[in-house]
């Protein structure tokens, strides 16, 4: 048996629609919406009573996907991840191939968006930065060169 495709990544949130704001501003486009629960899903996660709303957002191309969740029972919970720097143990972050950089930082500044360090070139082949989104989340964005 082998993996057949890695299907989305998901991410929880608190304020579901400046997340989905932010991804969209990126580009992304919303696939769906809906609220979730019920015994199967308090099964999965392993929690009782178990209330989300889930966003799922995708690139235009269909194939990356992320999860878009939040929890209204029982309450989200986790540490202050809002300014962990890149280094930070867990999930890194959310990488983009972009066809442009700038104007895709200018595009997610109004929601939030912020370069964690500077525009970057990586030789001649990308220019690359690290953004903190919502809820912390770092997404890295990259714009092939040439």
């Amino acid at each position: 048996m082998a993996i057949q495709r890695m299907d989305h990544v998901s991410v929880v949130v608190e304020d579901l629609d400046a997340a989905v704001a932010f991804f969209v501003a990126l580009g992304m486009e919303v696939e769906g919406r809906t609220p979730v629960e019920g015994p199967w899903v308090d099964g999965v996660c392993g929690l009782d009573g178990v209330r989300v709303d889930i966003v799922m957002v995708r690139t235009p191309d269909g194939h990356g996907k992320l999860e878009l969740t939040r929890f209204h029972s029982p309450a989200a919970v986790g540490a202050d991840r809002a300014g962990a720097p890149p280094h930070t143990l867990g999930l890194r972050s959310v990488m983009f191939a972009v066809d442009d950089l700038d104007d895709a930082l200018a595009r997610v500044r109004p929601h939030g968006g912020e370069l964690v360090g500077r525009v970057e070139r990586y030789g001649d082949v990308y220019r690359l930065c690290y953004v903190r989104g919502p809820e912390g989340v770092i997404v890295a964005l990259a714009e092939e060169l040439g």
